[in-house]
């Protein structure tokens, strides 16, 4: 099988075309940075730069393969629409385009679980509990990025649409690094009474989850599913954790989460006043996350692609941090 890898210059995307490579599978990928491809086109590989909002080079892109798994998009909280919309949701209408040309048989898509997100505590969240409004911009584009996948169906394109939730393991450069470095700047600190139990996913279980995903057949078309590893954690253990680890001091100090989504609103309100619209440094939408309990069902994923999380969180953890030790001077 010869697949289509985007955004493989990125965490998730670049350590699921190297997984696809040692499955014996024919990769392209597609990236923005080529540096960050070198040892996917070192382990066989066929690299093609380009930017994806050319529709020409999403035909070009999808010639000769059977699979598109798409990763690429733009990941945040501040920006406008517009930016999030051109790489979240016109990027996809490209590729799907691209694909229904090129007459791709499947492409599974990556979205996310931030369209849940309503600032409010959820455990074992399903897939169709959808809130009628977004929390922001991200959230919103992505989801429509989703339902332009799914209007592909009755044209003939096979389509799977993932939601994996808090992706970590060696290559992370999103979730912990920042943690890392608020802690080293003396500004990490609890939210909340610091108990709340969140889901998160080892890399190694999402790549298993997009594999099946290839194969699939029947029912398990035209799905979307939410990916974890299906054990809620405490998520200042898990931070606390990492920290320990890696060395670094321990977070101990509490602040109410009134104060802090007090806080998180001034700074958002005085940065939309700045020239240029700084991104401010809290976000209310990142204090409901960092305080309130979050989690997925993962049924239909464990009973339609056959999902069996096998690396336990503390494993992925580890890998992470050998990794990023590895990249430290």
């Amino acid at each position: 099988m010869k697949i289509l890898v985007t955004g493989a210059s990125g965490f998730i995307g670049g350590r699921f075309a190297r997984f696809a490579l040692e499955q014996g599978l024919a990769v392209r990928v597609n990236g923005r940075r080529p540096e960050g491809v070198e040892h996917l086109v070192k382990r066989g590989a066929e690299f093609v730069q380009g930017d994806l909002s050319d529709p020409g080079l999403a035909l070009r892109l999808c010639h000769d393969v059977e699979a598109v798994v798409h990763c690429a998009g733009a990941v945040g909280v501040w920006g406008k629409y517009e930016y999030f919309h051109q790489a979240n949701v016109q990027v996809t209408e490209n590729l799907v385009e691209a694909c229904l040309k090129q007459r791709v048989r499947r492409l599974l898509h990556l979205s996310s679980p931030s369209i849940y997100f309503d600032g409010k505590p959820h455990v074992g969240i399903r897939e169709d509990q959808v809130p009628k409004r977004f929390s922001d911009h991200y959230g919103a584009t992505k989801y429509l990025a989703e339902q332009k996948v799914f209007a592909a169906e009755e044209f003939g394109l096979e389509v799977l649409v993932y939601r994996p939730r808090f992706v970590t393991g060696a290559g992370d450069t999103s979730i912990f690094p920042r943690l890392i470095a608020m802690q080293r700047k003396g500004r990490l600190k609890i939210i909340g009474n610091g108990l709340n139990k969140v889901d998160f996913t080892s890399v190694q279980n999402l790549n298993d989850a997009l594999f099946s995903g290839l194969l699939a057949a029947g029912p398990a078309l035209g799905q979307a599913y939410n990916i974890s590893n299906g054990q809620p954690v405490p998520l200042w253990d898990v931070v606390n954790y990492v920290l320990r680890k890696l060395g670094e001091p321990q977070v101990t100090r509490h602040v109410p989460y009134g104060l802090a989504y007090t806080a998180a609103l001034l700074n958002e309100s005085v940065c939309r006043l700045l020239p240029g619209r700084p991104e401010p440094s809290l976000y209310r939408l990142a204090v409901a996350v960092m305080a309130k309990d979050f989690s997925l069902d993962i049924s239909r994923a464990r009973q339609s692609l056959d999902y069996d999380p096998k690396v336990n969180i503390w494993s992925a953890l580890d890998e992470f941090c050998a990794w990023w030790g590895a990249q430290q001077p």
